[in-house]
């Protein structure tokens, strides 16, 4: 049987890194797969390289400060309350300089366990570029 599910403020599986502090408000196991919700503190100085998703859609909805989205052809400086879909094949990029906070919806995709896999990971595996490349990609996150 189906349950409603309330997460907290400041509550939700927690990933914390050097870029950024994550809580997963929306597991993609809820959602047999097909959706997860990620609010992200940003660090100051939060850079995210040239990435894309072949299934995967993103939405960024800001909550605080600026993000800035880098695409082939523009940036978008995006503010607090501007919310913006990156569909699946759309190369993009992303940067934060003061720090800010956004919540990211993942549409067909299992980002919540690509931060679990991470959060795994030792500083060693995290050095070894085909082994981030192998795991990025079984989360459907392309960098070349």
């Amino acid at each position: 049987m189906k349950k409603v599910e309330i997460i907290r403020n400041g509550k939700g599986e927690n990933y914390n890194y050097s870029q950024d502090h994550c809580f997963v408000k929306l597991s993609s196991d809820q959602t047999n797969g097909e959706l997860c919700i990620v609010e992200d503190t940003l660090k100051p100085g939060f850079y995210l390289p040239r990435h894309h998703h072949k299934i995967m859609t993103e939405v960024f909805y800001i909550l605080d400060g600026e993000v800035e989205l880098i695409f082939d052809d523009q940036t978008v400086v995006l503010k607090q309350g501007d919310t913006i879909t990156v569909p699946a094949h759309i190369w993009h990029a992303a940067r934060c300089e003061n720090g800010g906070k956004m919540l990211t919806i993942f549409k067909n995709g299992q980002f919540d366990k690509y931060l679990e896999r991470l959060s795994q990971m030792s500083n060693q595996d995290f050095e070894n570029e085909d082994l981030m490349k192998s795991v990025a990609a079984s989360f459907d996150i392309y960098n070349d």
